[in-house]
C-alpha cells in the first residue's frame, strides 16, 4: 500500500524533480536488494553535468555498455553504508518505459545491520528541488525520508 502511493506520488511530481529508492534486507541471503527509479531525461542531464555522454538513442537496459554506464553512475550517485562498512552493489537488471527508468540491484553484506546510512546524490547538483524519496526495510523495521539537495544523507538505526 504504501508502495503503491509513492508511486502515485511519484507519477505526479515530474516535472518536479523526484527519484525512489527503495532498500530491502534479505535475510537469508545477508544481501539488500535495492529498487531505484527515477526519470531518465533528468539521468541523461545529470550524467552531462558530470563529465558522462551518452546518447539516450544507444541505452538499453540489454546492453552491457548501457549497463556499465548505470553501474558507475549509481555507484557515484548512491552510496549505502551498514554498520559502517561501505556496500557495492551489482546491476541485476534495468528496466526503461517511456521516460523512466527501473534498476534493481544487489548489495552484498554478511552481518546483521544495526545501522544503515544512504547517501543518495542523483540530481542533487542539477536541481535545488530534488526529492530524492529513500524507503529502508529490514524485518519489522519500515522508515522513509526525503533527501534534497540540502539534506543527501540519512542514518537509520535499526532496533
Amino acid at each position: 500500500m504504501f508502495r503503491t502511493l509513492i508511486f502515485s506520488i511519484w507519477l505526479a511530481f515530474h516535472p518536479v524533480h523526484v527519484t525512489l529508492t527503495s532498500i530491502d534486507y534479505v535475510p537469508e541471503r545477508d544481501s539488500f536488494k535495492v529498487f531505484v527509479r527515477m526519470y531518465f531525461d533528468d539521468f541523461l542531464l545529470d550524467s552531462k553535468v558530470n563529465g558522462e555522454v551518452f546518447q539516450k538513442e544507444r541505452f538499453s537496459g540489454d546492453d552491457s555498455v548501457s549497463v556499465r554506464f548505470m553501474e558507475k553512475y549509481l555507484r557515484d550517485k548512491v552510496v549505502i553504508k551498514v554498520n559502517d562498512n561501505l556496500l557495492s552493489a551489482r546491476l541485476l537488471d534495468m528496466n526503461m518505459v517511456d521516460n523512466e527508468v527501473s534498476m534493481n540491484l544487489e548489495y552484498d553484506y554478511g552481518k546483521k545491520p544495526k545501522s544503515i546510512t544512504v547517501k543518495n546524490l542523483i540530481m542533487t547538483g542539477l536541481y535545488t528541488d530534488q526529492a530524492n524519496m529513500v524507503i529502508v526495510r529490514i524485518k519489522d523495521f519500515e522508515e522513509g525520508v526525503k533527501l534534497t539537495s540540502e539534506l543527501t544523507e540519512q542514518t537509520f538505526k535499526i532496533k
